[in-house]
């Protein structure tokens, strides 16, 4: 190949680059990001300098590990309380053991990894029991076996609900549970209660829907011209697939575009103008390290994904629905759709939200996030209010 064709080769795997880092972001090409005014080379000075003293994602719990039903290793972490915690509200039965803590389980979204749950993992910290995973094929979790090799298969959300069920019966095989879920995390909850309900019923006492969808996501624009939308959507499938058998010149590729694809994370992440840089280049981070061939091999999941059905086995559980308000991903209006299936269920829509709405307005989620531990009996009152009051950042 002539030294022409390497570049035009070259300029191609860069605008593709470009191409699923909006993808990773969760949403599709065609985005116009301004232009910075600074030179390159300060701007990847100032990278270096927040990933190094960045304070987001060093949060680490006990470690463990488990399998899913095709062998695939999901990585977990474990915080447990602490022996100076308030005492969280329990029945005492004659007789009897003490009961099991509550375990607060965490499911992030796609293209994340379990810190993105930082502030919140933060706040809660040697509070309540708490797990935090990695989803298949994300941070510290091995690639799907399903999904690999020449065989490999497309994921799908009902093997996600598997798995958060493989990683519940070995880090809280006992005591009751709230679920957390951040976008594909909380589709991955539907599916477990799809497929579990009489566990769902047995053991979880509370859920939290965050940012997330329980179907029709092929009607979301992106903030796009529809016909830019439907087009894309007629070509992804099959760009996606010919990228993931390219991964090694598509990651060069999004190296060499970091700036653009640095502004479209920023625009389908966050609305708020003032978002802290350090916050937004752990974004940038978490969400640049998932592999091309991984974004291709969960993208069609999506599509297909109707959970809607599932939703009256939550029925009677606190539960918490909470979106931002310019989520461009899964908009606030899939938020108000899983409310309307659950009337009892608490509605939250934050002003000036985005898709990550819980590292841009941590407060706010957090904050009604120790509502609903109140509200599951999962921490008294007293608990909440330090919740509320503790420090959102630190790596202790």
């Amino acid at each position: 190949m002539g030294e022409s064709s390497s570049t035009g080769t070259w300029r191609r795997a860069g605008f593709a680059g470009a191409a699923i880092g909006v993808l990773a972001a969760g949403a599709a090409a065609g985005v116009a990001v301004e232009r910075l005014t600074v030179g390159r080379s300060v701007r990847q000075k100032a990278r270096l300098a927040l990933d190094a003293t960045g304070p987001y994602g060093g949060l680490r719990g006990t470690p463990g590990r488990a399998f899913a039903d095709d062998s695939t290793v999901l990585y977990y972490e474990v915080d447990e309380v602490e022996d100076d915690a308030p005492p969280a509200r329990r029945r005492r039965l004659f007789g009897r053991k003490e009961p099991a803590p509550v375990t607060v389980v965490f499911s992030h979204g796609y293209c994340l990894n379990q810190d993105s749950w930082h502030f919140q993992r933060a706040a809660l910290r040697g509070l309540v029991r708490t797990v935090h995973w990695d989803q298949r094929s994300h941070g510290r979790s091995g690639l799907g076996v399903a999904q690999s090799g020449p065989d490999g298969v497309p994921v799908t959300i009902d093997q996600l609900g598997r798995d958060l069920k493989a990683v519940l019966d070995v880090a809280a095989p006992e005591g009751p549970l709230v679920l957390v879920g951040h976008s594909m995390g909380g589709m991955t909850i539907m599916a477990l209660a799809e497929r579990y309900p009489e566990f769902v019923r047995d053991r979880v006492v509370g859920v939290a829907f965050v940012g997330t969808s329980a179907g029709k996501l092929g009607e979301v624009s992106y903030g796009l011209p529809i016909a830019g939308v439907n087009a894309v959507r007629r070509v992804l499938p099959g760009v996606l697939r010919a990228l993931g058998s390219q991964a090694e010149l598509v990651e060069r590729g999004r190296r060499a575009t970091a700036d653009l694809f640095a502004g479209l994370i920023k625009r389908y992440s966050f609305a708020s103008k003032d978002v802290d840089p350090a916050v937004a280049r752990f974004a940038e981070r978490m969400i640049e390290s998932t592999p091309i061939d991984v974004v291709a091999a969960f993208y069609p999941a999506f599509a297909e994904h109707d959970k809607a059905a599932a939703l009256p086995v939550l029925q009677e559980l606190p539960v918490l629905a909470l979106a931002g308000d310019h989520d461009l991903v899964t908009p606030s209006s899939h938020t108000e759709a899983i409310a309307d299936l659950l009337p009892d269920a608490e509605l939250v829509i934050v002003p000036d939200g985005g898709h990550l709405v819980m590292l841009e307005h941590p407060e706010v989620v957090t904050d009604r996030l120790a509502d609903l531990l109140v509200r599951a009996g999962a921490v008294p009152e007293a608990t909440a209010a330090t919740v509320a009051v503790r420090p959102e950042t630190g790596n202790g």
